[in-house]
């Protein structure tokens, strides 16, 4: 993981790209560096060292004239290395070396070759392209300024003000001036009548290990963010299996307000079950206000949800890479593609709650994948998703969604997935947390912190100010004092309208309370009770 800078076109200082790709040091603070054309455009790097800690350092220089940016991990590198570009010549060990090389050898396409999470740009001379992983786990942004230089970056707090307009990177496209966006991940999952493939419990518990696996790949420690909610529990006890086999002990961490909030209480039932190195850290909600200001710097958005969430991984992100740990798993998309969120149960049919889970699972580059990887990122430390394998998406999203619909399992949410890893002789988890609800990570930290940060939030708002937030916001106007002053220090540190149009509400459907808090949902059980399992 790192932060990328790529500035196409001529005239710009090269103090000032340093200065630009410096407000992103956080994202890499191991070593850093850029490099110029002979045709003046710039290439930026600040690196969080994961893969190849001595020779990785980027730019990296192809065999001839094509130099690369790339923020991200490349899991079939070693694959590419030994196949298609087994008679191209490599500088590094580095996982990020393979796209250049693949850029020469297949021009523009060859993203699809990539088995991964990316963001890179590649120039040679005066040919460029940039292109984005097909779920968005790694953030991407480009503008263009006032003479028509093309910026690429990792945040826009690096461009913002320096472009006239700016937008964020499209999930699945590759862009370069010859074809301008290019689509190139298109899984037939997308349609949702292709929703038709057999519930096979082994195959999800299969491909969901592989997916797991890939993810251990690094040269640092290794850790697992553990809510002991089903999906960061699942990913854990997977990674400690496969750790184990190789002689080495898993690392989780967890957060909350107190030892008895209820993801803390959960993540120990799971780490004690698992034998895991435990750590547990705490906030309170005057430490959590306190960094509001901060945080939404960092994190570059006004969505409610997000924000809320954001706050406690921030401070838990801080704790991780304070022991030495980089690299994190972590548990985003389980509930986009199973449908685990509470909600889900109220969809009218098979067909709308396919559609809902496709539109989450394209849509999660706006609200939890931004928020895992910016609140993470904001302490030089990287998540890694494996529900979002793409193999594991190709057999999980096209499921026929009967199978997948908590109505037809007496309102038990992500159920397949459950059974998928309840194996009695050999239990991945104790059944009192393999069957816990979905509990929103917003809400598990302890239920007082939504709770008085909304109480907080009416305190520096007005009624009058509310009252003009459609005036003062045209777009994308705030309705609740708590959204307000979110979109008030957005504002402040990002004004450009721009930015404004890169934040997408998360807004749930199919229930009349629209807070995106899990506890809005009639559904939401009292703390404390266990759902059962279903023989």
């Amino acid at each position: 993981m790192c932060g990328i800078l790529a500035i196409i076109g001529k005239g710009k200082e090269e103090q000032l790209v340093r200065e630009l790709s410096k407000r992103m040091a956080h994202r890499g603070p191991d070593e850093n560096d850029l490099y110029m054309t002979e045709k003046g455009h710039f290439l930026s790097h600040e690196r969080l060292s994961i893969v190849d800690l001595h020779s990785g350092k980027q730019p990296i220089q192809g065999t001839a004239t094509a130099y690369m940016v790339h923020n991200g991990e490349v899991y079939n590198h070693e694959e590419l290395r030994n196949g298609l570009l087994k008679e191209h010549t490599f500088r590094t060990k580095s996982d990020s070396e393979v796209i250049v090389h693949l850029y020469e050898e297949f021009g523009y396409d060859f993203c699809d070759k990539i088995d991964g999470d990316f963001a890179f740009v590649v120039i040679d001379g005066d040919d460029y392209m940039a292109a984005r992983d097909p779920l968005g786990v790694k953030p991407l942004y480009y503008g263009l300024d006032e003479r028509g230089r093309i910026y690429f970056s990792s945040e826009m707090k690096a461009i913002a003000d320096q472009c006239k307009t700016f937008s964020t990177f499209p999930p699945g496209h590759y862009y370069t001036a010859k074809t301008g966006f290019v689509k190139y991940y298109k899984p037939e999952y997308e349609y949702y009548a292709k929703a038709d493939q057999d519930l096979d419990l082994e195959l999800i518990r299969n491909t969901l290990t592989e997916a797991t696996s890939k993810r251990l790949m690094a040269d640092v420690p290794i850790g697992v963010l553990l809510s002991g909610g089903l999906d960061s529990s699942l990913t854990s006890s997977i990674a400690s299996r496969l750790l184990k086999a190789k002689g080495q002990k898993l690392h989780s961490f967890s957060i909350g307000l107190d030892a008895n909030a209820p993801d803390v209480v959960a993540a120990k039932k799971v780490a004690d079950f698992l034998g895991a190195e435990h750590h547990e850290v705490y906030f309170s909600v005057e430490e959590g206000v306190a960094i509001l200001d901060q945080l939404i710097w960092q994190i570059e958005t006004y969505d409610v949800t997000s924000v809320r969430a954001s706050v406690p991984m921030y401070f838990l992100s801080k704790k991780i890479t304070d022991t030495g740990v980089k690299v994190v798993l972590s548990g985003e998309g389980a509930d986009e593609i199973f449908g685990g969120y509470l909600y889900f149960r109220n969809a009218p049919n098979a067909e709308e709650f396919q559609k809902e889970t496709i539109e989450r699972v394209q849509k999660l580059f706006t609200a939890d994948l931004l928020r895992a990887d910016k609140s993470t990122m904001s302490h030089g430390l990287e998540a890694r998703v494996p529900f979002l394998d793409k193999e594991f998406l190709n057999v999980a999203v096209r499921i026929k969604p009967h199978e997948k619909q908590p109505k037809n399992y007496e309102g038990k949410e992500k159920y397949i997935l459950r059974k998928a890893f309840d194996t009695p002789n050999d239990p991945y988890l104790p059944d009192e947390v393999l069957w816990r609800q979905k509990e929103q990570f917003s809400d598990g930290v302890g239920y007082n912190w939504i709770d008085q940060l909304i109480d907080y939030c009416a305190t520096q708002v007005s009624d009058a100010q509310l009252e003009g937030a459609v005036t003062e916001f045209p777009y994308n106007s705030p309705t609740t004092k708590e959204a307000y002053l979110y979109r008030s220090i957005f504002q402040k540190h990002y004004p450009q309208l721009s930015a404004a149009q890169t934040v997408r509400k998360w807004i749930p459907k199919w229930q009349e309370n629209l807070d995106p808090s899990g506890r809005a949902n009639d559904a939401h059980l009292k703390p404390g009770f266990q759902m059962a399992k279903l023989d």
